[in-house]
């Protein structure tokens, strides 16, 4: 990485930009996230910007908008593509994980899109993914975009603040991201297990008011006592 970061710094900004915003494009919609994780790239893109190289705000707007359109690129090849994408051989050497990736989107759909950005190998499978199964453009665009601003910027001006700690920022940022994904899983699990509870009360109750309704609208007694007259 240090080789990548010297060479980096000495170019012209314009060519900084396009090589992180082609990596992040790249990652989802070519799968080169499997060879050079996009994070890597916006981490230096920060550490460049952070020397005065490049302008912060430039690099985070490239960095979400490339992350975006890069994964619906990768929507639109499983989508177009469906199985058959499963047949590359860089995916079926990863057929376990890739397995996992389903059955999460079956689960939990746009919540999963949003969470695979924050890790390497689901952020560069899962649009795809998403694309196969049949998931809604409107709902992925959604999930797409919230979790590529997250990302994109959060990690663009982790680069930046660190600086020249840039190194030990890359070590330790995807820790963070899944302690981040921890606490929104767990926030997802409550909520679920919340309208699932209030569904089975909603579902009990119901029955019981529908009879006490149509046997007061036929003036029947019902099982507390007669009708009113």
């Amino acid at each position: 990485m240090t080789f990548l970061v010297n060479h980096l710094t000495h170019l012209n900004a314009v060519i900084v930009y396009a090589a992180v915003a082609a990596l992040v494009f790249g990652e989802a919609a070519l799968f080169i996230g499997f060879i050079l994780p996009g994070e890597t790239a916006v981490l230096i893109g920060g550490f460049i910007a952070s020397q005065g190289k490049v302008n912060i705000v430039v690099l985070c707007v490239l960095v979400v908008a490339s992350a975006i359109v890069g994964d619906t690129v990768g929507y639109a090849v499983g989508n177009r593509f469906g199985p058959k994408l499963l047949e590359i051989r860089l995916l079926r050497k990863r057929r376990r994980g890739i397995d996992r990736a389903l059955a999460g989107l079956e689960k939990n759909g746009a919540t999963y899109v949003f969470l695979g950005r924050f890790t390497a190998f689901f952020r560069a499978v899962v649009p795809g993914l998403a694309g196969m199964s049949g998931m809604h453009y409107r709902r992925f665009l959604v999930a797409n975009a919230a979790g590529g601003l997250c990302w994109g910027l959060g990690y663009a001006l982790l680069g930046y603040f660190a600086g020249n700690g840039y190194k030990r920022v890359a070590h330790y940022s995807t820790y963070g991201a899944l302690g981040l994904v921890g606490v929104i899983v767990l926030i997802a699990v409550v909520l679920h297990l919340r309208r699932r509870r209030q569904e089975r009360r909603e579902d009990g109750a119901g029955p019981a008011g529908d009879v006490s309704a149509a046997e007061a609208r036929d003036g029947e007694p019902g099982p507390g006592g007669a009708a009113q007259r």
